[in-house]
């Protein structure tokens, strides 16, 4: 079965999702799985993916754990092969994997701690579009990468230059690639968050940030932080038909924050 029902946004349809096992990506998938998509949901963490997998079934959807490293070569080659097999087509991918790995000064930084976000965020993405793009040429479909106000809008987040980085690097690669893949009917969007409510924040290690403080600056014009599941529904607009015209495009969602800190 693919799908949940002929009425759905996404029936037949069938959606990779990549740091699958909470947050945005487990939001995106629920939703997508809702909407009558079939996910392969992958993640790191195989006890949360199952869950999710467990959640989405059980619920009368589709949906098949992966786990992998997305900064792995052979894992993300095998995972995303498993989820054409299993599905047999492949037509959403969302590339959502990341980490906001450690902000320092640059010289506090260590050469492994850059490379460990950079490989997961920046190498992760190239590597899920890379082994995706085979099967997604077959019917055309959409690309959506998760990036971030940070190195895209907003440039005054202390310390987080390898962060800021990898998310103007996938910005840059999203635009080669919607020129590179429009032929193919394949489309290739980006979507930056500001502050959303997730569990990312927790795994974020700041160091030293005294250093760089530049002083007071202005809160979130909306009042408040993003819910993971106001994240996903741009997502879900980026998979569907109603964007079927839009390629190549950073949608910033973030309540204005980058608006008022530049």
């Amino acid at each position: 079965m693919v799908g949940m029902g002929d009425s759905s946004q996404l029936s037949g349809r069938a959606a990779l999702v990549t740091g699958a096992g909470s947050g945005i990506g487990k939001a995106s998938a629920l939703l997508l799985a809702r909407e009558g998509a079939a996910v392969a949901a992958l993640s790191r963490s195989e006890s949360e993916v199952r869950a999710l997998a467990a959640q989405i079934n059980e619920s009368g959807g589709a949906a098949l754990p992966l786990v992998a490293d997305v900064s792995r070569v052979e894992q993300v080659r095998e995972a995303v092969a498993q989820a054409t097999r299993h599905f047999g087509r492949l037509d959403i991918v969302f590339a959502n994997a990341g980490i906001n790995g450690v902000w320092a000064p640059i010289e506090d930084l260590t050469s492994e701690e850059w490379d460990q976000t950079i490989d997961i965020n920046l190498k992760g993405t190239f590597l899920t579009i890379k082994y995706a793009v085979p099967a997604l040429k077959e019917r055309g479909g959409s690309v959506i990468v998760n990036a971030s106000v940070n190195g895209t809008r907003m440039f005054s987040n202390s310390g987080a230059t390898a962060y800021s980085v990898s998310k103007a690097g996938q910005l840059a690669m999203a635009q080669m690639l919607a020129v590179e893949l429009a032929r193919h009917n394949i489309r290739v969007n980006v979507i930056c968050p500001g502050a959303t409510i997730t569990e990312l924040g927790q795994n974020t290690e700041i160091r030293d940030i005294k250093k760089l403080s530049y002083g007071p600056r202005p809160g979130i014009p909306m009042g408040r932080a993003a819910s993971a599941d106001e994240i996903a529904q741009l997502v879900l607009f980026l998979a569907s038909d109603r964007s079927r015209y839009i390629t190549g495009t950073p949608i910033w969602i973030d309540g204005g924050l980058s608006l008022v800190q530049g």
